[in-house]
C-alpha cells in the first residue's frame, strides 16, 4: 500500500461507516412506515411542521388540541368516530416516530457529509453522487407530506399512488446508498458474461416494480381480499371482465384490487423464475464464487419472500407477518443491488484530491 493510500484508507472507512448507518436508519424507517400504515396511524398528525413538529404534545392541552385537529378530517368521522384520547395517542406516536426518524436521517446524513466536504475527504464523482442522494432525501420529505395531504380532505386514507411513490423513493435512496457504499470498497473487476450483467440489472429493475406493486396492494388493502392461493378469484388467472372493468383500462393497474393483487403475484413469479435462471447461468458460466454466491443468496431471499407473501395473504395480513414480509423485501432489494453492482463495470471511487505535504517533509 502506498503512503497516499494508507492515509486515504481511514477516510474511506469513516465514509463507509457513515453511509452504512444512514442505510440502516432508512431500512428502520421503512419498517416504521409500514407499521404506521398497518395501524392506520398515518393521518393522525394533520399539519406539516418540519422544525417545530419534532416536539410531540407535552401538556394535556396540547394533546387535546392535536386530537381536535384529527377530528376534523374524514378518517376520524367515518372510521374512528368515538375514539378516545388514549387511543388517539397510540396512532399519534406511530406517525410522530416515523416523522422523527425522517428528521434524524436528515441530520445524520447532512452533518457528516458537510464535515467530509470540509476536510476534502471525497473526490468529485463521490461528491456529485452524494449531493444527488441528499437532493432525493429532501424531495422525500416533500413527497411524504404530499402523500399525507391526500387523505386530509376527501378521503379516509392516503392515495395509493402517492403511498407507492413515497415508498419507492425511500427505497431508491436506500439502494443508491448501498451501491455507493459498495463502490468505495476496492476489489478487482470481475469478468462475467454480458448476459449475467443484463439479467442482474433486470432483476434489480423488476424488484423495484414489485415493490411498487406491493405498495399499491398496501394502499388499496388488496391483501385483505382474495385470500386464497394459488387461485385468485376462483382461478389461477381471473377472467378479463373482472381484471379490466375500469375505464380507461389502465386504471385497473392501479385502482382495481383484483388486478393490483394479480400483478403483484405475477411479478413475484417472474422474479423467482428469473432469479433461478440467473443462478443456473452463473453456475454454468463458472462466473466465480462471489457471483455464484450472490445469485444463490438472491434466489433464496426471493423464495423466502414469496413464502412470506403467501402466508401473509392466507392469514389476511396480520401485522407481524406483514412487517416480516416488508423486512425481507428490503433484504431482497439489498441483495439485488449488491449483485448488480458486483457485475457492473466499475471505477473505484477513491479519487480524493492528492495530499500536499509541507516543503521539506518526507512523503
Amino acid at each position: 500500500m502506498t503512503g497516499n493510500s494508507a492515509l486515504q484508507a481511514p477516510q474511506n472507512r469513516a465514509i463507509r461507516w457513515w453511509l452504512f448507518s444512514v442505510a440502516a436508519l432508512i431500512a428502520i424507517m421503512v419498517l416504521v412506515g409500514g407499521a404506521t400504515r398497518l395501524t392506520e396511524s398515518g393521518l393522525s398528525i394533520v399539519e406539516w411542521k418540519p422544525v417545530t413538529g419534532a416536539l410531540p404534545p407535552l401538556t394535556e392541552a396540547q394533546w387535546t388540541q392535536a386530537f381536535e385537529a384529527y377530528k376534523t378530517i374524514p378518517q376520524y368521522r367515518e372510521l374512528n368516530a368515538g375514539m378516545n384520547l388514549a387511543e388517539f395517542k397510540t396512532i399519534f406516536w406511530w406517525e410522530w416516530s416515523h416523522r422523527l426518524l425522517g428528521r434524524a436521517i436528515g441530520v445524520v446524513y447532512l452533518l457528516p457529509f458537510l464535515f467530509f466536504l470540509w476536510r476534502g475527504m471525497m473526490g468529485r464523482e463521490l461528491k456529485r453522487r452524494l449531493w444527488l442522494i441528499f437532493g432525493l432525501g429532501a424531495l422525500q420529505g416533500a413527497v411524504g407530506w404530499w402523500m399525507v395531504a391526500s387523505g386530509l380532505s376527501a378521503r379516509v386514507e392516503v392515495s395509493q399512488y402517492r403511498l407507492a411513490t413515497h415508498l419507492v423513493l425511500a427505497l431508491l435512496i436506500f439502494a443508491a446508498i448501498v451501491w455507493t457504499l459498495r463502490r468505495l470498497k476496492e476489489r478487482a473487476q470481475l469478468t462475467a458474461p454480458l448476459r449475467l450483467k443484463i439479467t442482474s440489472m433486470i432483476l434489480l429493475a423488476l424488484t423495484f416494480v414489485q415493490l411498487y406493486f406491493g405498495a399499491l396492494v398496501a394502499g388499496l388493502r388488496a391483501g385483505r381480499v382474495y385470500n386464497t392461493w394459488p387461485d385468485i378469484d376462483g382461478a389461477f388467472i381471473p377472467s378479463a371482465s373482472r381484471l379490466w372493468f375500469e375505464q380507461p383500462w389502465w386504471r385497473n393497474l392501479f385502482d382495481n384490487t383484483l388486478t393490483v393483487q394479480f400483478e403483484h403475484r405475477m411479478t413475484a413469479y417472474a422474479l423467482l423464475a428469473l432469479a433461478a435462471l440467473h443462478v443456473f447461468d452463473a453456475v454454468r458460466s463458472r462466473a466465480g464464487s462471489a457471483v455464484i454466491g450472490g445469485a444463490w443468496s438472491l434466489l433464496l431471499a426471493i423464495t423466502l419472500q414469496a413464502v412470506l407473501g403467501i402466508l401473509t395473504l392466507l392469514n389476511q395480513v396480520p401485522i407481524d407477518l406483514a412487517l416480516t414480509h416488508q423486512a425481507v423485501a428490503i433484504v431482497v432489494l439489498t441483495l439485488a443491488v449488491l449483485q448488480a453492482e458486483r457485475l457492473a463495470s466499475r471505477r473505484v471511487e477513491t479519487d480524493q484530491p492528492k495530499l500536499v505535504l509541507p516543503v521539506g517533509q518526507p512523503g
